[in-house]
């Protein structure tokens, strides 16, 4: 896999996880992500996921992936069990958000969190001037045909996290092609946090 063909996201993922972790991705998609860690940093990968489609694209891949709503749980798993455990794109489209959260924290020493970020400004342009749900680049849906349960920012996930006595270890602010400096509850496209149990 070429490096420059790998989305932003995926880049700073794969730029935090360390050689030879032990990763579970929760709604791991069809696979690209955990594949490249596997390939290039010998990560002991294993994907969760809902969709028959996805799966058989893991298989071909040959990642070790699991049928499962994450909605579910993630009982079949000791706690601490890995490294990692990655909810990229895929906590927005949970029923109980608390819920799989808690559950990816037991199950990870660290877990990484990716979302859209509802509070683009693109996003609050169109609400405010032509009073239409946003339609972006990170949210490409409309309201009708969107997979999305929840609609969050960056600020939200962060009173979360402190309402939920979550350690917060790292943020990476993404643009459409660069981490955002600025600003970034207004600029940034998406957001990557890196979170914890508190000790």
């Amino acid at each position: 896999m070429v490096f420059n063909t790998v989305r932003l996201d995926h880049k700073i993922i794969y730029e935090i996880i360390e050689p030879g972790s032990s990763v579970l991705d929760l709604g791991c998609g069809s696979g690209d992500l955990i594949y490249f860690l596997a390939k290039e940093k010998s990560a002991l990968v294993q994907g969760i996921e809902l969709s028959e489609a996805a799966i058989y694209k893991c298989v071909e891949k040959g990642i070790s992936v699991f049928h499962s709503d994450i909605d579910s749980g993630l009982i079949e798993y000791p706690d601490r069990s890995f490294d990692y455990v990655i909810l990229n794109q895929s906590m927005q489209e949970a029923k109980k958000v608390d819920f799989v959260i808690k559950e990816a924290l037991r199950v990870g020493k660290k877990v990484i969190v990716g979302f859209p970020n509802f509070a683009y400004w693109p996003a609050r342009f169109r609400l405010f001037f032509r009073g239409k749900a946003p339609v972006t680049v990170s949210l490409p849906y409309h309201w009708y045909d969107t997979p999305n349960l929840h609609f969050l920012s960056i600020s939200d996930f962060t009173d979360f996290c402190a309402e939920k006595k979550i350690k917060i270890l790292s943020t990476y602010y993404l643009g459409k092609k660069r981490l955002v400096k600025f600003l970034p509850n207004f600029f940034a496209l998406n957001v990557i946090f890196v979170i914890s149990q508190s000790t």
